[in-house]
């Protein structure tokens, strides 16, 4: 059938009819069938909840449910797999010609009901039978019966589009009112109603938040939007800028009346293109309904200015083939100044969908909006201040917005101010209406830890029934039960008196907040303050170091969050943190032995970096640990890695002997377009945006070619590094590490004899000159070298004690036994650690091949013969080919 033809019969349709034959579509669509049949049409009718359908099926009592059923029975045997739009059937043109013909000839009305649907469909003998087939119940409906009352049933009917209780709950989004986006009754722009939202009303209405800070790009919309011709202007910038609230705020200015004279009576209107889609399955439906939103602008007579929000999405909307786009559609109006709009994209759309269409572009005005800066993000966070306090029910004091702005500005690199901004505070708010109103999460916890601990005694107690020993484990239990009881107690008695304080000084805080009556005595609001002041000393004092209850959105709360988020400690965990970071070079010798001169340089650079006295764009610290094998290096950044970021896990290790060829280096950021890869992100970029709070381990730098050093100054001068995308990754909050073993023989020849071994500052300016022969001097001069050096006897010695220690853990984690062992153990393995160039991992060596392998001979001896270990004592062994003497303590079976 010609496309004009069937455009002029589904004219003829009326509001109910033409939404369910959209909704069919987009159900047909949805389960890839490939036509449009008369089954799901009809099914699209039966939501129609006070149409034709339900009344006529109601009169032949006939149960809709079963109807719906049987007609989605026989839709699951359609045939699908169509990737397409899918076409109409031919069943149903011929179906709307016999249902115009009965409303027009037999009726006298000018659309068709689908009460005339119905009628049409069971008078014809093929149709009938076809969908009589599909559903029983139908059965019941005689044609000729139909005919004879159809005239009074309808009058029962309110599917009249006049009658405003004609109401589609299909998905395709039917008819109702303006309340919800849909069109008048009535309306003379019903595509408008439908598709648009008015921008204005909702700013005349109180429903837009202020906006602060975008004076500048405001008024450069409004220059633009007053030219004759081409006065379409596009806002540009990252997604959480502020581009929808630049259009929000002319919006409220057109609702106060603070614009030019031309602007004053304009409505408007943001257009929503998803809805403008959706449903649209039919091929030129959605063409159909964008010319008509276009019309009814151009015919509107009150001016009318489109918002077009994620602009990008026009090109190629709508687009299937031997179609034009959304974008091809507005260009002659927009090209004439008969269709004005603001339009809003990201840079990088912009560029990718604008500016490689000229045609296009030059319809339209950029507006760039950049991401504002602290002070400005600050005052746009104080114009939200009101509504989140109204939402939430709670209250934000401006060191919370202030910190808001700061905190996000500096742990939340990729995302843009003000979004994160209000996020954070948003967040922060919940977390203080969560506080007030329900349980605290450490004493929900404590009281989950109780029932888990109740259960495994009850678990241990049976099987003690059962004559087995766990006399050990019940002790342990029993120990820790009493002591998460008497925490849930201390708990509980914390939240009670926290719940009162903080009532007590929300009550206090609003007679303050209110002005003061014409009577009050001065003294009065002096004894409310020092009231105030007692009873956030009290509450202080009860919440300690873990508040339970927050009486208001303060910093504090705000730091927390963003703790949560980040795993940076801050806010009040801030105090043990500093505590940490000061004894970090302590902490950090009891797990690197030998290497002081080394752990007191990372521990100086990290504590100048937590003080904030360093450049806050920069890495927290670059190191190259330079020194032969097994002397540290690794292990030093594991013990950083935990000790700073909270484990092992914390830590990207990239081994650049992978990175020796110049074609591998784009894997570090990305593989450039149309190479394999394109798209996934880089090894370290990508390893980094998922972590911005991590320790980066380039092991054996010296091996990676040349290109990888220079690619490693953009991190190193700007905390920054740019993937394949255009897209930056921060490298503030990680402390990059890099490890090498060049100028290892200078080392151990420089360290061979202890009465000349040099101090760390002599050894790195002796090793200067051979880090030269593999890195430029620029590359070194931005980064901290930390030479490394070789381990004596009595450092190896501690070492040995350290994996032994271990071991013991080991051995208790595994078998709740003990391991004691002798001074001449060490002494034996200490002997046989020759190998000066492989370092720390000799002893390893020894200890795995030597002591483990016996250990677990006899561990495992001894449990395949049913005993208990209860201990392992390890002695020196008595001939040159034993090494050890191992006694297994046992509790032999019964």
């Amino acid at each position: 059938m010609a496309g004009t033809n069937l455009r002029s019969l589904t004219e003829k349709l009326n509001e109910t009819c033409l939404k369910s034959l959209e909704g069919a579509a987009g159900l047909c669509l949805s389960k890839t069938n490939f036509n449009v049949e008369v089954e799901h049409w009809l099914l699209k009718l039966l939501d129609a909840t006070d149409g034709d359908l339900s009344v006529i099926l109601r009169h032949y009592d006939i149960d809709k449910g079963r109807v719906r059923a049987e007609l989605t029975r026989t839709m699951e045997g359609f045939k699908t797999g169509n990737a397409r739009a899918p076409q109409l059937s031919p069943e149903l043109p011929a179906l709307i010609r016999q249902a115009w013909l009965l409303a027009t000839i037999d009726m006298g009305t000018g659309r068709i009901r689908s009460g005339h649907l119905l009628a049409a469909l069971l008078s014809d003998r093929d149709l009938s039978l076809k969908i009589r087939a599909s559903s029983s119940e139908l059965n019941k409906i005689s044609s000729e019966k139909l005919s004879d009352d159809l005239g009074t049933l309808l009058a029962h009917s309110k599917e009249d589009p006049g009658t405003p209780s004609a109401t589609i709950t299909a998905s395709s989004g039917g008819g109702g009112t303006t309340a919800d986006g849909q069109p008048r009754p009535g309306s003379k722009t019903p595509n408008i109603d439908q598709f648009t939202q008015d921008l204005t009303a909702r700013a005349r209405e109180g429903k837009i938040d202020p906006v602060i800070g975008r004076d500048f790009e405001i008024r450069q919309v409004i220059d633009i939007l007053t030219r004759r011709r081409q006065n379409n202007p596009i806002l540009a910038g990252e997604a959480g800028v502020g581009k929808t609230a630049v259009v929000e705020g002319f919006a409220l200015r057109i609702a106060s009346g603070d614009v030019p004279d031309p602007l004053k009576q304009v409505s408007l209107r943001s257009l929503d293109l998803g809805l403008l889609q959706a449903g649209a399955g039919v091929k030129g439906e959605f063409e159909n309904r964008l010319k008509s939103v276009i019309q009814e602008v151009q015919g509107s007579p009150t001016p009318i200015i489109l918002f077009i929000d994620e602009a990008h999405t026009l090109i190629g909307a709508g687009g299937a083939a031997g179609a034009g786009d959304a974008a091809n559609l507005l260009k002659p109006a927009l090209a004439r100044g008969e269709l004005r709009t603001v339009a809003a994209t990201t840079f990088d759309e912009y560029k990718k969908s604008f500016e490689d269409d000229p045609a296009l572009k030059r319809r339209f005005q950029l507006v760039k909006v950049e991401e504002p800066d602290r002070a400005k993000a600050v005052a746009m966070l104080r114009g939200v201040v009101a509504s989140l306090e109204k939402h939430h029910k709670v209250r934000i004091l401006d060191d919370a917005v202030v910190e808001a702005v700061r905190l996000s500005q500096r742990y939340i690199p990729d995302r843009q101010l003000p979004d994160k901004g209000i996020s954070l505070l948003d967040t922060a708010c919940a977390r203080v209406a969560l506080s007030q109103s329900t349980t605290p999460a450490a004493l929900e916890d404590s009281r989950r830890e109780v029932d888990k601990l109740r259960l495994a005694k009850a678990s241990l107690e049976r099987e003690e029934n059962l004559g087995m020993s766990h006399k050990a484990q019940m002790a342990e239990i029993e120990e820790r039960l009493a002591k998460e009881i008497t925490r849930g107690t201390e708990l509980a008695a914390q939240w009670e008196k926290e719940k009162v304080l903080a009532s007590k000084l929300d009550a206090v805080r609003i007679g303050l907040e209110k002005p003061p009556e014409a009577n009050a005595l001065p003294t009065e609001g002096d004894k409310a303050r020092a009231e105030l002041t007692s009873l956030s000393g009290e509450l202080e004092k009860v919440q300690g170091e873990t508040p339970l209850v927050h009486p208001f959105v303060d910093a504090a709360v705000v730091a927390e969050v963003i703790s949560g988020w980040t795993g940076i400690p801050l806010g009040k965990m801030v105090r043990n943190e500093v505590e940490n970071v000061l004894k970090l070079a302590e902490t950090l010798k009891k797990r690197v032995v030998g290497q002081d001169h080394a752990m007191e340089i990372l521990a100086e650079r990290i504590q100048t970096n937590r003080a904030g006295l360093s450049d806050p764009r920069l890495p927290i610290g670059v190191f190259m640990l330079v020194g032969p094998s097994g002397v540290g290096k690794t292990e030093t950044a594991l013990s950083l890695a935990e000790l700073m970021f909270g484990g092992e896990t914390s830590i990207t290790v990239i081994n650049m002997s992978e990175y020796k060829s110049d074609m591998m280096v784009s894997r570090l950021t990305g593989p450039a377009p149309g190479l394999v890869g394109y798209g996934k992100g880089g090894v370290l970029t990508e390893a980094v945006r998922r972590k911005p709070s991590s320790l980066v381990l380039l092991d054996e730098i010296e091996k990676a070619n040349p290109a990888v050093h220079d690619l490693f100054f953009q991190v190193f001068d700007k905390g920054s590094l740019t993937d394949e995308k255009g897209l930056e990754t921060d490298f503030k909050n990680t402390i990059i590490l890099l490890t090498s073993n060049a100028g290892t023989d200078l080392i151990l020849k420089l360290c061979a004899d202890p009465d000349t071994w040099p101090n760390a500052t002599a050894l790195r300016d002796a090793i200067r000159p051979e880090l030269l022969k593999s890195f430029k001097d620029a590359f070194l001069g931005r980064i901290t070298v930390v030479p490394y050096f070789p381990l004596g006897h009595d450092v190896l010695e501690k070492i040995i004690h350290l994996k032994l220690a271990k071991v013991a853990d080991r051995l208790k984690e595994s078998y709740r036994a003990t391991f004691t062992y002798d001074d001449a153990v060490t002494k034996a393995i200490l002997g046989r650690c020759n190998e000066a160039e492989s370092g720390a991992r000799i002893v390893d060596k020894i200890i795995n091949t030597t002591l483990l392998p016996e250990i677990s001979r006899q561990l495992l001896t001894t449990v395949a013969e049913g005993g208990t270990v209860t201990g392992v004592r390890l002695g020196a062994g008595k001939g040159a080919d034993c090494l050890y003497e191992i006694v297994v303590e046992t509790n032999a079976p019964a």
